[in-house]
């Protein structure tokens, strides 16, 4: 039996916009509102270089990565031609008002992604460098 966790309510997420769900492990679910009040939900990490999707503009049934424009299907979590890659989605429940995401995905479904790490932080990580940036 699959059990569902309520998460918020429908109208807790701005209509052509985004509310991120917390979980003990991994990056953050992003939920979706469209216009048509479709509620949909992906790992809040674009395919391309790991930007927040729940900041970036919803549009009819995508979202647009607010760091390079990618956009990707709230439906499937796939890039749009040209780009190529997808971000996991999560199964949504929407029961009158109130939205719910199933307790086993939110618990395991892709706790191993994690966002890129970017400019000299992130290379002096991968470089082993032990001294304090300046």
């Amino acid at each position: 039996m699959t059990e569902w966790i309520p998460v918020c309510r429908v109208s807790d997420i701005p209509v052509l916009g985004a509310r991120r769900v917390a979980r003990a492990q991994g990056l953050d679910v992003a939920l979706f509102r469209t216009e048509a009040d479709q509620v949909f939900a992906l790992l809040d990490r674009c395919p391309h270089k790991g930007g927040p999707l729940s900041q970036g503009i919803v549009f009819g049934t995508s979202v647009a990565c607010p760091l390079h424009n990618w956009t990707i299907s709230l439906e499937h979590g796939q890039a749009a031609a040209p780009d190529e890659g997808s971000t996991p989605r999560f199964a949504v429940q929407v029961l009158g008002d109130t939205v719910c995401l199933r307790a086993d995905e939110l618990a395991h479904h892709a706790t191993e992604l994690s966002r890129p790490s970017a400019g000299p932080a992130g290379h002096a990580a991968t470089r082993g460098c032990q001294q304090p940036c300046p």
